[in-house]
């Protein structure tokens, strides 16, 4: 059924956003009973990276223990970023946040979005057609749960964020598609305005 609806969601013309919700409800349902498996569309062109997953952390990398990160995240935080998890469709605590200022990585902190680029793609995920620094960012090709998509992971720490697609506005056509539970938010200084 999954393999499916996954092919539909692909043949679906541009105008069948109600269509494609569903195909996403449904894949968001049955996801969350399939520990480490994300649930969003397939992009329709993956980054062609090194092809597949990766190690979780690299020489370069930041590195943290595993008992180090469980300590201070959150069991669902651990999962989205250590596990590649995904969060509930309009779940997460920044979905709907439109405040000035910074988004950055839950684990190491480097800084990755900015609100000016945040926007409300209706996908129930916090969404941006920019990254704020793209060596803040990699890029992967993700084979997990039978889909090709590209993974966005913190360049820093290796950390799973979301996934980025090729429907986004036309200033960029991308759509960072990001897990709430992979960051946190630094609001702008309002005293530095004056």
């Amino acid at each position: 059924m999954i393999r499916l609806l996954r092919h539909h969601a692909l043949l679906l013309p541009e105008h069948s956003t109600f269509i494609k919700a569903v195909s996403v409800f449904i894949l968001v349902l049955y996801s969350q009973h399939q520990p480490g498996h994300s649930c969003e569309l397939l992009s329709s062109s993956a980054d062609s990276g090194s092809g597949g997953n990766s190690e979780r952390h690299h020489s370069s990398k930041m590195s943290f223990s595993k008992e180090e990160l469980k300590s201070r995240l959150t069991p669902q935080q651990y999962h989205i970023t250590q596990e590649q998890g995904t969060e509930r469709a309009f779940s997460g605590k920044y979905y709907k946040l439109k405040d000035d200022g910074t988004y950055t990585c839950i684990v190491c902190g480097s800084e990755l979005f900015r609100s000016t680029e945040k926007f409300d793609s209706g996908s129930g995920w916090p969404s941006f057609y920019d990254v704020l620094d793209k060596a803040n960012v990699e890029l992967k090709t993700d084979t997990t749960f039978g889909m090709i998509r590209t993974e966005v992971k913190c360049q820093k720490c290796g950390a799973h964020l979301g996934h980025v697609f090729d429907d986004g506005p036309k200033v960029t056509g991308k759509r960072y598609c990001i897990n709430s539970a992979s960051l946190d938010f630094k609001a702008k200084d309002k005293k530095s305005e004056l």
